[in-house]
This record gives C-alpha cells, sequence and structure tokens, in this order.
C-alpha cells in the first residue's frame, strides 16, 4: 500500500451520491455526500463529473486518490451502460484499478454481512441483483414495465393518481385516494393534480410523496390502496425468487436485503406480504432490511477486491460511517 487511500468507495442513487475514502484498515478518511445520478436527465460527462466534484472535496490534493475505485451506480444496468460508466470513471485517473456495476450490489454487500445473497431494491425504481456462495449472479434489465418490472416510487405514485382519478369521473372502483390526493397538495380535485404536475406546476420530484399516501390510505382499509401495497409486495417476493431460483446455493442460508427507500419505510402490511410470498417457496432465508448507508457496501466491495476484509476491519468500517454524518456538497454556480 502506498500513502494514499486503499479505496474510494462510490454509491450513486437516484437521489443521492455518497464518496467515501477508506483506509484498508477499515479506517473511513473521508465522506461526502452529494446529488442525485441521472446520466438519462442529462449526458452522462455531465453525471460524471458531479461525483468528479465530491472526490475533489474528498481528496483535494487531486491525482490517483486510492488503489481501487469500487463505483457502484443507478441506471448502470446494461453491459453497454456499464462499460460507457466504466470508461468515464477510468479516464478520471482516481486509481490503478477499479470496479463498476449497479448500485444494487452495494446494497447487497452493505446488507447481507457477506458477499453473497439478494437484494431487491425499490426506490425510485425497482431492481434485483443475486449472487451466490460460487460466484454465480442472476439479475434484470431492470428497464421499468417495458422489461417486466412492476414497482419503484414513481410508478407507484402514478398508479395512485391513475386510480384517484378514475373514481373521481367515474371509470374505477371508489378509493379513498380520490379525497387524500388532492387534499396532500391543497388542489380542489385529482384533475387539478393531474394538470399540475403536466404543466410542471408541481415538480416531478413530488411524486414521491405519494408513495407514503399510499401507505396510510391503505393502512385505513382502502381497498384499491391495499391491493397496491399487496402487489408491491408480491413482486418484490417474486423477484427475489425467480433471481434465487437461477442460482446454487449449497445448502446456505440466503440473506436477502430490501432496500431503497420505498422497502426501508419498513410499511408492516408491505413487509408481511414480502415475508409471506418468500417463506412460501420453502426456501431458507433471511430476509432484513437494510439499515446501513449502501456506501459501505461499495467500500466493503473494495476491500474484497485488495484482499483486506477482515471481520474487525469490516466492524470498524461499519461503525465509522454509522457513526458518523457526511459532509454535504454544495455544487458551484455556473453563472
Amino acid at each position: 500500500m502506498t500513502g494514499r487511500a486503499a479505496v474510494l468507495a462510490i454509491d450513486a442513487g437516484n437521489s443521492k451520491t455518497d464518496v467515501a475514502l477508506v483506509s484498508a484498515r477499515g479506517d473511513l478518511l473521508a465522506w461526502v455526500r452529494g446529488g442525485g445520478f441521472n446520466p438519462h436527465e442529462r449526458r452522462l460527462p455531465e453525471a460524471i463529473a458531479m461525483i468528479a466534484a465530491l472526490v475533489r472535496q474528498a481528496a483535494p490534493g487531486g491525482g490517483p486518490v486510492a488503489e481501487h475505485v469500487a463505483a457502484f451506480l443507478a441506471h448502470c444496468d446494461l453491459p453497454v451502460e456499464q462499460e460507457a460508466m466504466r470508461a468515464e470513471i477510468a479516464a478520471q485517473g482516481w486509481a490503478p484499478d477499479i470496479t463498476v456495476d449497479n448500485d444494487t450490489f452495494a446494497i447487497l454487500r452493505a446488507g447481507s454481512g457477506r458477499p453473497y445473497g439478494v437484494a431487491v431494491v425499490c426506490g425510485g425504481g425497482m431492481n434485483c441483483v443475486a449472487l451466490s456462495p460460487g460466484g454465480g449472479s442472476a439479475r434484470y434489465p431492470a428497464l421499468g414495465r417495458r422489461s417486466g418490472d412492476w414497482g419503484g416510487g414513481e410508478f407507484l405514485a402514478e398508479e395512485v393518481l391513475w386510480w384517484a382519478v378514475r373514481d373521481e369521473d367515474g371509470r374505477g372502483a371508489p378509493t379513498m385516494l380520490r379525497e387524500a390526493v388532492p387534499a396532500h397538495f391543497g388542489l380542489p380535485d385529482v384533475v387539478s393534480v393531474c394538470v399540475a404536475f403536466h404543466l410542471h406546476d408541481l415538480p416531478e420530484e413530488r411524486l414521491h410523496e405519494l408513495v407514503p399516501l399510499l401507505f396510510e390510505v391503505a393502512g385505513r382499509g382502502d381497498a384499491v390502496a391495499g391491493a397496491l401495497v399487496d402487489r408491491l409486495g408480491d413482486e418484490t417476493a417474486v423477484m427475489a425468487t425467480a433471481a434465487m431460483d437461477r442460482l446454487d446455493w449449497d445448502g446456505r442460508t440466503i440473506p436477502i436485503v430490501l432496500g431503497g427507500g420505498v422497502l426501508t419505510a419498513a410499511n408492516p402490511r408491505l413487509l408481511a406480504r414480502i415475508e409471506k410470498g418468500l417463506r412460501g417457496t420453502g426456501a431458507d432465508v433471511d430476509v432484513r432490511l437494510l439499515a446501513d448507508p449502501p456506501v459501505i457496501g461499495s467500500a466493503l466491495y473494495g476491500l474484497d477486491r485488495l484482499g483486506a476484509t477482515r471481520p474487525d476491519v469490516e466492524r470498524r468500517l461499519t461503525e465509522a460511517i454509522t457513526t458518523s454524518v457526511p459532509v454535504t456538497h454544495a455544487p458551484s454556480k455556473t453563472p
């Protein structure tokens, strides 16, 4: 090892990006947090430039900053996307060795406590990956409904509006969402909410506020809202099960990590439905909610790569990050 950090760990999700520098002993040297990583909304070089600004804040000296970059990124779903993101990160010169993959793998490593298991993520979107003890992997294209997915915060919000407006205009079943949606936004009716989003009087990011509202209305016994929550639970379980069934687990208990804001909100009805679906498979599973920042998983993957992961190193790293607060990066404004 040289005097620089062992791992530059990057966890870039839809809503936030964490960059951490970690030593081979598991010491946290720096941790900076910025905005979401959205290469589809802006060009990939611009999205990588946002990460580069965080790296400069974590390591102001410039040049190579670590032995290994472990970058786990949202929207890194297809091989062509992975290669493009890898090339952009390699061009930064942050380390001589790099790993680039989907951010769901960081959630898996952070939550499983071992280098194998299944992770299902439901945040802005929906995704699932699985790694077997023998190194096999299973994953999905994760392109939304067109690639077979059902779920994610944005998708659920659209479903809430769909059911609410159809009750209002007489095309659908009655639901308490009809009153709850406009009341939440302070508008007279559901159509007004739809129009406000269409005209950008309500910003798109506020769509995600409809997911907690969905859970609340389901908790009041609404049949439509309850059916949506149950469907999400079933989809989460079947996504994990189908990935799990494609791999050999060598008779071991399979850790299944649930991550992303929709799942970690820990709605009791949703979690019970997921547990029921997974237990019904007959597999020996250990279902757990992700409690720690996923950047821990990025760092552990990097330490795994360097052969530096030991129980004491993993404990030190986890304790350091879970007891720290990241420095929030304020991007500079261009004139």
